[in-house]
């Protein structure tokens, strides 16, 4: 019995989650094993809208580029490329040594070539495959019709992509898991069952799936990539579980019986850290913790069009309360200092190539703040209406927190308390006047967050929630956008950056912090500031 059978077998019967009675693995087998709370919806990258999706994803499929730890874009499917002189034509240059994982329709594999990755692209791009990756590529690739886009293969290893109009994040976008290559003949043989059946070319091949209990991958051993000679992945196996309750994980954690975790819940919070956000001592030989800054920006948003709230359409109102709180003192008592606080406006700390101004566009002034609502007409707060703030419950020790805050300088904040769900879709509505957000990078660009203030986004087409409208920030998006220099485009960011912080649609709170806990068994995980799960690299000691 080959090695892999072996672990096939030992996952799909004994199951790697009957901790108390494990079963030995041959000398030598590595098998990484996380927890995904939230469970997985679908393996198809056309459906990898969450962090669930998108972590189990990038283990099984490749797409044209992909990114490194420092959140640049680097070769995957795609050799090398060249970009035309009016930044409209792109030309990808495909691998010729790459294969999908065998499937029924093709025992031994099969070759990928140009025509797969046109069909892919097309197929995300096709309403009818409902994928949530189209509108980040929709309104930018030019038509050959109106029934098919600009994306063709000109031979077996050429694919050519043609823009609308120039697009300098354009190759940031493709990285994103849902421009992954698939088979045609496997998505047309599964159908809408493909996302339980995956092939792609990635570093592991599905190999079992048992719903609300395990995921397992096995190693790839036809995988293309290779490091200092050495073909990669070096695990044998991926296993993933679905245990809801996030202190029965840490347990299992602590246990040995998962090999790494990412974040921190309430329920284990202070048991693994102290004050300052270190681990407490305890557990420093049993655990190994990493950080990053995270592209998450959390933050409240104001709704720029909403008559029966004219107080939040004062741009001093609005001010008042982005000075009236300390940020800092916020995430020393609430966060553990897990996170920056929020101070340099929305493109978050992190951002590959961006360096936010040194100055801070608010910090605690609350004698400022008594001043702006002082020219607002409410001196001291006098005679200014109660302000409702929208949120979930587990963001309600923060709201709590800025509502005693802000009472202090008579800025009075009602708390409503709404489920997720209905929140996101009242906030996609414009019905919300003052609301809790936050916004997790889709691809490392800054674009991605100043996208959420310029006017042709507004919701509910758009992520443009607070309906803010500047044709100045307009302007300078559209020059943005065109700017192929990458140092003039960053000089641009910070502009729009600035101006968004000087009308304060938003008030930013932090930005988040990429958290991860690991066993001292494993190396070569690394970590980056979109948390995005790269297991080829990782090894894991006997």
């Amino acid at each position: 019995m080959s090695k892999l059978i072996f672990i096939a077998l030992t996952l799909s019967i004994f199951g790697l989650w009957n901790c108390s009675a494990p079963m030995p693995l041959p000398e030598g087998v590595q098998i990484f094993r996380y927890n995904e709370s939230a469970g997985i919806s679908s393996l198809d990258p056309a459906m990898a809208r969450d962090q669930a999706n998108i972590w189990a994803v990038n283990q099984i499929f490749n797409g044209l580029v992909q990114l490194d730890d420092k959140l640049l874009v680097k070769p995957s499917l795609a050799s090398h490329w060249d970009i035309s002189t009016d930044g409209r034509t792109y030309t990808f240059y495909l691998r010729t040594d790459v294969f999908f994982h065998p499937s029924h329709l093709f025992p031994q594999g099969r070759k990928f070539t140009a025509q797969d990755m046109e069909y892919s692209l097309q197929r995300i791009l096709n309403p009818k495959t409902m994928s949530p990756g189209a509108v980040w590529l929709n309104e930018l690739i030019d038509t050959l019709s109106h029934q098919q886009y600009w994306i063709q293969a000109r031979n077996d290893s050429v694919l050519e992509i043609k823009l609308k109009a120039p697009f300098a994040p354009f190759l940031s976008r493709l990285s994103m898991p849902y421009f992954s290559a698939v088979p045609k003949e496997v998505v047309a043989f599964y159908g809408a069952d493909f996302g339980r059946n995956p092939i792609g070319t990635g570093p592991f091949t599905f190999k079992l799936w048992k719903e609300g209990v395990k995921l397992v991958l096995l190693k790839n051993p036809n995988y293309f990539e290779k490091e200092n000679g050495e073909s990669l992945p070096f695990l044998d196996a991926v296993a993933i579980s679905f245990i809801i309750d996030k202190q029965s994980v840490f347990l299992e954690f602590i246990k040995g019986n998962i090999d790494f975790m990412s974040g921190i819940d309430a329920t284990y919070k202070d048991e693994l850290l102290q004050a300052d956000g270190s681990l407490q001592p305890k557990y420093k030989s049993k655990v190994v913790m990493t950080t990053s800054p995270y592209l998450n920006t959390e933050y409240l948003g104001f709704l720029s069009s909403d008559s029966s709230s004219d107080v939040l359409q004062n741009p001093w109102i609005r001010k008042a309360i982005n000075l009236g709180f300390d940020r800092v003192k916020m995430m020393r008592y609430l966060r553990n200092n897990i996170g920056i606080a929020g101070e340099y406006g929305m493109v978050p700390v992190g951002m590959a190539g961006f360096e936010p101004q040194k100055e801070k566009f608010y910090t605690y002034l609350p004698d400022s703040a008594l001043k702006l609502l002082a020219l607002a007409g409410y001196p001291n707060g006098k005679g200014l209406p109660e302000i409702s703030l929208s949120t979930v419950g587990s963001y309600l020790d923060i709201s709590k927190y800025m509502q005693q805050e802000l009472a202090k300088i008579g800025i009075r904040i009602k708390i409503d308390v709404h489920q997720p769900g209905a929140l996101r879709q009242m906030i996609a509505q414009g019905k919300i006047p003052f609301f809790r957000g936050s916004w997790i990078a889709d691809y490392a660009d800054p674009e991605n967050y100043l996208s959420l203030f310029y006017s042709p986004n507004a919701a509910p087409a758009g992520a443009n929630y607070t309906l803010f409208h500047s044709q100045q920030f307009d302007q300078l998006y559209r020059q943005a956008q065109t700017q192929t220099n990458d140092s003039l485009r960053m000089i641009l960011y910070q502009k729009m950056n600035k101006l968004v912080s000087d009308q304060a649609p938003v008030v930013v709170l932090y930005y988040d912090q990429a958290l991860r806990f690991t066993s001292p068994k494993i190396s070569g995980l690394g970590i980056n500031s979109m948390n995005l799960l790269n297991l080829k690299r990782v090894k894991k000691q006997r």
